[in-house]
């Protein structure tokens, strides 16, 4: 049996903001006494930019990887040189991402897993046990949220939006009983919230001569990397919501109610080497043989029997507040 090591937190959620103390203990379990150099704890935050293709070139697509941003970078000593007894040890450990007045190396944005860009915390302990033994290690992640003294007030009521769908508004070619037949649907959706609240909003399908298939909610993220002098700009479905199923009633408003994935969103970014920002389609498939053919096709991709309508007014990018 051999050594074993595990970081837990004693916050179950992994929730923390860059000023509260991160509490926890280190569990170790070894089958007979060991020796080793010393116990540490580290903490690393950084931005991981890379690009992957998708509108990046040849030369982009080479050097693909961006050196990344150090957010923090800093350990303390747990335990020092010595021996660690056989059974279960367990070591508890305080520490903070970032002291009062102290200085960081940069800012600290909120976790985020994304395509290109993925900021990321990541707690580890090392035991250093010299030359001839492997070193003991074990790594978690936490979640990082702004301080309430960095968070803006939060708006009474989020902003919205009104649009309107019809067979002129598609940039793409429609079936031509869709486009004779003639559609409109109207609604307004939030186009500023917080990441805690969904969101929201209302859809009225007022005339449609073809029988509606769905209505879906497309939740998007646009990552941009600036690579030499050129941004390289990518964007990615995180998820879908279905508001309708079938061909809905005429004049019936239905509701906007979507939630947010915490770890694949965060606050819109606009820094100078990279860039987050995100974005909603309103899509509307309509009852066609031909749609029966494409069950799998991308849902981003227009179709013939897909109306869509990408960011309401104008490509207006969506923000997210913390």
């Amino acid at each position: 049996m051999s050594t074993k090591i595990v970081l837990k937190l004693f916050r179950s959620n992994r929730i923390y903001r860059p000023s509260e103390p991160v509490e926890g203990k280190i569990v170790i379990n070894s089958p007979s006494s060991i020796s080793h150099h010393g116990i540490r704890l580290s903490v690393t935050g950084s931005v991981s930019l890379q690009v992957r293709g998708g509108s990046a070139g040849v030369i982009e697509s080479f050097y693909g990887v961006v050196k990344p941003i150090t957010i923090v970078n800093k350990s303390i000593e747990v335990k020092p040189p010595g021996k660690i007894g056989s059974g279960t040890t367990e070591l508890p450990f305080t520490m903070v991402l970032k002291q009062i007045g102290e200085k960081s190396l940069g800012r600290f944005y909120e976790t985020f897993h994304g395509t290109d860009v993925s900021i990321q915390y990541l707690f580890t302990v090392d035991i250093a046990r010299g030359y001839l033994y492997k070193s003991l290690s074990a790594t978690t992640e936490v979640i990082v949220e702004s301080d309430k003294a960095d968070v803006l007030e939060r708006p009474v009521s989020p902003e919205m939006a009104i649009f309107y769908i019809t067979q002129d508004t598609q940039r793409h070619p429609l079936l031509p009983e869709i486009k004779s037949g003639g559609f409109r649907a109207t609604g307004r959706i939030s186009t500023l919230c917080s990441l805690l609240d969904p969101i929201s909003g209302e859809l009225t399908v007022e005339t449609s001569a073809v029988p509606i298939s769905s209505i879906d909610i497309h939740l998007l993220r646009v990552e941009s990397v600036l690579v030499g002098e050129k941004i390289v700009t990518e964007t990615s479905l995180i998820q879908t919501t279905q508001i309708a199923d079938g061909d809905v009633c005429r004049n019936l408003t239905l509701p906007i109610y979507v939630i947010l994935p915490r770890l694949l969103t965060c606050p819109s970014v606009f820094a100078g080497p990279f860039s987050i920002e995100f974005k909603v389609s309103i899509v509307i498939s309509f009852q066609s043989e031909l749609s029966k053919l494409h069950k799998k096709s991308d849902p981003r991709t227009p179709r013939l029997w897909v109306s869509i309508s990408l960011n309401f007014i104008v490509e207006e990018t969506y923000l997210f507040a913390s």
